[in-house]
């Protein structure tokens, strides 16, 4: 088992899905990613956002600042 580069599947970039990578999602059970770590940090934070209700300022509820 070798390093692989992958194509990105939003931003089309090229990154590297390491031997060390491979053998955790392996023993996970995971499928390669498809996204490049930078556009699952996106996708992540967009994700927590939509479940906060878009509160984009990480203020709570109720509070008038």
């Amino acid at each position: 088992m070798s390093d692989l580069n992958l194509k990105c599947a939003d931003c089309k970039g090229d990154f590297v899905f390491t031997e060390g990578e491979q053998k955790f999602f392996t023993q996970k059970g995971f499928t390669p990613p498809r996204r490049c770590p930078g556009c699952r940090a996106i996708n992540k934070r967009k994700k927590q956002e939509r479940e906060q209700g878009g509160n984009d300022k990480g203020w709570d509820r109720g509070n008038n600042w």
